[in-house]
């Protein structure tokens, strides 16, 4: 098949959409299939991949808890239209729709199939309810509704109506089972993990660096490792525990790889707004012992708990306490493991890029079927 992609968000900032989109692409060309990628790209030097089409520059807006970089406008819809006649796509797959965004506009321009995903998880989104009527004439031309959970789809169905088919993010799983440590991890006093965006709030990092604070007196070893773009606000860490909060910055694709595997625990902090829940599943391919916020999505990507230990969302002393317990205890962390690459597999892009490939080929089946209009 020959498809079209299209991600709302700036290619060069990193966040789960993009990666689930880019992961996506590779699997379905490994897969046989002709796939093009419509994106923003903000820095113009940034490495992209021969399958990424840019759409030009971003403008960063409020969305979702977060800062979205989106391109929308007369301008954006005319890379789109181009890009799709060019492309002459069998089925167009759109992230993210109800955004204003490249994916909303490629609705509005395309006449053929279209499968769309949801990411967002938010029970109290102003912007979709405020927009449902807008964006009814692009998502009643959606053939097929994929959401990557069940937060996800209950947030389409309360705020858009419709239902979707519930597809998870994926994870190239063996790219994450086996890598070194990065050099001096984790090294014998212990150590914490935490790989996301380091200046955004909902990313939860706050809540463990107030943890660490409490760890850290009572283990003169201990060490947090934090790796991704931002600046990490430590104003809250003691000067004497200052040097044991190691920031690494922006990791490339192997070093982060080596991240997951350079801490005796890894930590998913997150206060909400998460629909999925990428990093864990990275996490779980690596094997790591996890201990993440009990938010939904969370919850249902550690079976509940069985992959994974969860703590109350926001509550640093519980989570110091489940902290504590794992790095103290070598074979609950070796259990927690075993199962965190066993509950994995679902989530391997074998498997996911599979059932979406299953999506478009019942849209093209429905297509070739719809009975011609007569004049």
């Amino acid at each position: 098949m020959r498809v079209g992609v299209v991600c709302p968000y700036s290619w060069d900032v990193p966040g789960g959409v993009q990666q689930h989109v880019g992961d996506l692409a590779e699997a379905l060309i490994a897969m046989g299939h002709h796939v093009s990628v419509l994106a923003p790209v903000g820095d113009p030097e940034h490495p992209t991949p021969s399958y990424l089409v840019s759409a030009g520059r971003p403008v960063p807006v409020p969305y979702n808890g977060s800062v979205a970089r989106i391109r929308f406008g007369p301008r954006a819809s005319a890379h789109v239209r181009r890009w799709l006649a060019e492309g002459d796509f069998d089925v167009l797959h759109v992230h993210e729709p109800a955004a204003p965004s490249l994916s909303l506009l490629a609705c509005w321009s395309t006449d053929g199939p279209i499968v769309a995903t949801f990411h967002t998880s938010n029970p109290r989104s102003r912007a979709m309810s405020a927009t449902s009527t807008a964006l009814r004439s692009a998502l009643e031309k959606i053939n097929a509704r994929i959401a990557v959970s069940e937060a996800a789809r209950r947030t389409l169905v309360e705020h858009v109506g419709g239902d979707a088919v519930l597809i998870p993010n994926g994870v190239s799983v063996r790219r994450f089972t086996r890598a070194r440590p990065l050099p001096g991890w984790p090294g014998e006093g212990g150590s914490i993990g935490f790989l996301g965006r380091l200046d955004e709030p909902r990313k939860g990092l706050g809540v463990l660096i107030e943890a660490f604070t409490h760890l850290a007196p009572h283990r003169p070893g201990l060490r947090l490792l934090l790796a991704g773009p931002g600046r990490p606000d430590l104003s809250g860490v003691p000067d004497d525990l200052r040097e044991r909060v190691v920031s690494l910055g922006r990791l490339d694709d192997d070093d982060k790889v080596r991240a997951y595997h350079s801490s005796d625990v890894f930590c998913a902090p997150n206060l909400g707004g998460e629909s999925f829940g990428i990093v864990l599943t990275e996490a779980m391919a690596a094997g790591a012992a996890i201990v993440a916020s009990d938010i939904p999505a969370f919850d249902a990507v550690l079976a509940g708990g069985a992959a994974g230990e969860l703590f109350r969302v926001a509550d640093p002393h519980h989570l110091a306490e489940r902290a504590a317990v794992l790095l103290d205890d070598p074979d609950r962390r070796a259990e927690l493991s075993r199962a965190a690459r066993a509950t994995v597999r679902a989530y391997d892009w074998d498997t996911v890029a599979a059932d979406i490939a299953h999506v478009y080929e019942t849209v093209l089946l429905g297509a070739r079927h719809r009975p011609v209009p007569q004049g």
